[in-house]
């Protein structure tokens, strides 16, 4: 029977692989896994950074984007404000 393992333990597992005071066997030996599985997850794990760092860059681009389209549509409710305090000064003038 295949046992599946959480994205946690695996995790667990790949940076431990990566701090590199154990080595990959002996991890796997402790932790009851073939030492070839480890290899593959540390292998993803790494692909995977990539990913991590470009979801990053996008989501701040996107965050980004949205602050300053808000900050335009503000600018445009106090110019609108600005005009119609402007047209009441005058009216209420005459």
């Amino acid at each position: 029977m295949k046992k599946t393992h959480s994205a946690e333990f695996k995790a667990r597992l790949v940076v431990e692989a990566m701090r590199e005071t154990k080595t990959t066997n002996q991890i796997a030996s402790e932790n009851e896994i073939n030492p070839n599985l480890l290899s593959r997850w540390k292998t993803e794990g790494i692909n995977g950074l990539v990913w991590v760092f470009r979801q990053g860059t996008t989501m701040v681009e996107k965050e980004r984007a949205e602050y300053e389209a808000k900050i335009d549509e503000l600018y445009k409710q106090i110019g609108k404000l600005t005009t119609e305090l402007e047209w009441v000064k005058k009216k209420s003038m005459r």
